[in-house]
């Protein structure tokens, strides 16, 4: 897909960040629409169904965090990435953006070619939501005790509950059951899950597996020390 096939929703309170970054991404052949606060972000995406979201966090009134979960909520909007750009570098904030459904986090200033190439790097993992995610293994459902997987619908079903993931919890916990008891590193789940091209925090694996582990029992995930991690069947 080229570029200007790609609808980028940009969301910043500032005026000024909103004409240059959005000027730029233009040039590059985005179609690219703003959002000046959160309530409008959600809104905008709602009937857009952009590609990706480029977001900040500190905004009045609801901020960049809960923008992002509110925006998770969507089923619609379930493959959309989302990426903060920000000026807030503390690892705090890192992990409250990946816990929040992020796909990146960009930090503040960067230069347009440089925020281009990340945003063409996240893209590449865009897929359409009827479209399953490319992991090992052809089985369409996998039944793991009373957790189910459904890969083609976007399921997992716990205990009868169906769960709402994201859509990084979703293939992390897919590429995880598609092989059980299978040890798979961290360079694997980074390159499986987020792609080589995609630069993330070193806590961001760890924040997504506590995450599931919240919604589907500490008991399916097992950690394994300076390796990495499986499920257990």
């Amino acid at each position: 897909m080229s570029s200007e096939n790609y609808r980028i929703l940009l969301v910043d309170d500032e005026p000024d960040i909103l004409e240059f970054i959005g000027y730029n991404l233009k040039k590059e052949g985005f179609e690219v629409s703003t959002a000046s606060n959160g309530i409008e972000a959600v809104q905008m995406a709602t009937s857009l169904r952009p590609h990706l979201i480029l977001l900040d966090v500190m905004m009045p009134g609801m901020d960049g965090i809960e923008t992002c979960e509110e925006i998770k909520k969507i089923p619609e909007l379930r493959q959309t990435i989302i990426a903060f750009l920000t000026a807030r570098g503390e690892d705090y904030s890192q992990i409250a953006g990946f816990e929040a459904g992020a796909d990146d986090y960009i930090n503040k200033p960067v230069k347009p070619k440089v925020l281009v190439s990340r945003l063409r790097a996240l893209l590449k993992r865009y897929t359409p939501l009827a479209a399953p995610v490319a992991v090992a293994g052809d089985t369409p459902v996998i039944s793991l005790g009373d957790l189910v997987i459904d890969r083609e619908r976007y399921v997992v079903i716990h205990k009868g509950t169906e769960l709402d993931l994201p859509k990084k919890e979703f293939e992390l916990l897919m590429l995880l059951a598609s092989k059980p008891d299978r040890v798979f590193t961290r360079d694997e789940i980074y390159s499986a899950v987020w792609g080589d091209n995609i630069i993330v925090g070193d806590r961001t694996i760890d924040v997504h597996i506590r995450k599931l582990r919240e919604k589907i029992g500490q008991d399916f995930i097992k950690t394994i020390k300076g390796v990495g991690y499986k499920l257990v069947d």
